[in-house]
Parts: structure tokens; C-alpha cells; sequence
């Protein structure tokens, strides 16, 4: 991948300021740029905090669906089956649309995760500019297209520390937050069951449990 620096050398002549090292082409390795930078470690451990957190609510979803099943289970066994079913039925509704809710959080946070890095370099881009700039280069081209380099004109650590300081605050959070996270869960998700039961607000998502059918 090319990082194109339009007009470095130009804007620095227009400042009447020097190229502080005069080559017109810069180099730098993206891969340790993502790997080494703490702001890009800090998107990635937020992503991976929602994920747990995500995991966390599925396994409490579905415990409580595990209990809300078993109970109408035992209801089943003193009710006629024309007043059970629409308990029933209920339910099942119920379980189908958390089980969507929950496997639409599931991919948005799989498409923040696919689409970290791009959002990280669109972030960076100004400020890899602003190195550019400063030292008078046209472009900076990643070291894995360069056949053979100086050391000095790469500019990896540069870029790392200006990347840390730009987009980390003082106590190290990011100073532009990730998108906030969708609702934990539905408002009326698994309330405590009514004795005179009207189908339980009962969750599932990465398990299988389905209610218990009437005959």
C-alpha cells in the first residue's frame, strides 16, 4: 500500500520553513505501525472488552431462557392444552426475536472488528501528512514494496510516537471513542415470570433452548 502525501515539499516552501530531511520519498513498516502503536492496541483491546461483554450477556440470556423453559415446562403438566399454547407460542416468539436482537450485536461488532485497521489508517492519514510535510516528502511508501532503503528515511518510530500523542489522551484513553455500543439488552428482556403466565421476556442467542411444546 502507497500513503500518497499531496503537495509536502510545496507546503513546506510555502511556510518558508526547510525540509527537515529533504528526501522526497519516505518509508515506513505498517505492520509494526498497527502492532506497536499503543492507540491501535487500545481500539483493539475495546473491541475485544465488547466482545466479552457480549459473551457474558449470551450466557446470562440464556440461562435465564433455560429457567423461563423449564417453568413453562412444569406449567404444561397442570394446564389444558388450549390454554398452554399461546404460553407457548409466546414464548418461541419471544426467543426469535432476542435470538436476532442478539446476533445483530453480533455483527456489528464483527464488522467494527473487520473494519479496525481501515478506520485506524483513515484516522492516522493526517498526521503521516503532517510528518511528510514537515520533512518535504511527496509520498511515504510502505517498506514492504521497497526493495532496498536508507535507514534514514524511514520514519516508523516517528510516526508510532506522533500517532500515541494525537490520538491518546494523558491517562492513555483514545481521544476520539469508538462508536458506543447497542443496548445491553431489550427493556422487556426477562422480567421475573407472572403467575398468571404472559410468555416470558426470555432470551436466547448462542444456545439452542426452544420451548417446551404443547400438544
Amino acid at each position: 500500500m502507497t500513503v500518497l502525501v499531496a503537495a509536502g515539499a510545496p507546503a513546506a516552501a510555502q511556510d518558508n520553513q526547510p525540509p527537515l530531511v529533504g528526501f522526497p520519498i519516505l518509508t515506513l513498516d505498517q505492520e509494526r505501525l498497527y502492532g506497536e502503536s499503543r492507540a491501535a492496541a487500545r481500539i483493539i483491546d475495546e473491541i475485544e472488552t465488547r466482545a466479552s461483554e457480549l459473551a457474558a450477556e449470551n450466557r446470562q440470556i440464556e440461562a435465564e431462557l433455560s429457567a423461563e423453559e423449564l417453568e413453562l415446562t412444569e406449567r404444561r403438566e397442570t394446564m389444558p392444552p388450549d390454554e398452554f399454547r399461546p404460553l407457548a407460542d409466546a414464548f418461541d416468539e419471544k426467543v426469535q426475536r432476542i435470538r436476532a436482537e442478539q446476533d445483530g450485536k453480533e455483527r456489528d461488532l464483527q464488522t467494527m472488528r473487520d473494519e479496525e485497521r481501515q478506520l485506524f489508517l483513515r484516522r492516522i492519514t493526517p498526521i503521516l501528512a503532517e510528518l511528510a510535510r514537515e520533512r518535504g516528502a511527496l509520498m511515504i511508501l510502505d517498506r514492504r514494496t521497497v526493495l532496498l532503503s536508507a535507514e534514514t528515511v524511514d520514519i516508523t518510530e516517528d510516526a508510532i510516537t506522533r500517532i500515541d500523542d494525537v490520538l491518546l489522551d494523558a491517562d492513555g484513553n483514545l481521544t476520539e471513542p469508538l462508536p458506543a455500543p447497542p443496548v445491553e439488552r431489550p427493556a422487556d428482556l426477562l422480567s421475573p415470570p407472572d403467575p398468571a403466565p404472559t410468555a416470558p421476556d426470555a432470551v436466547e442467542t448462542p444456545g439452542d433452548a426452544g420451548p417446551a411444546d404443547a400438544d
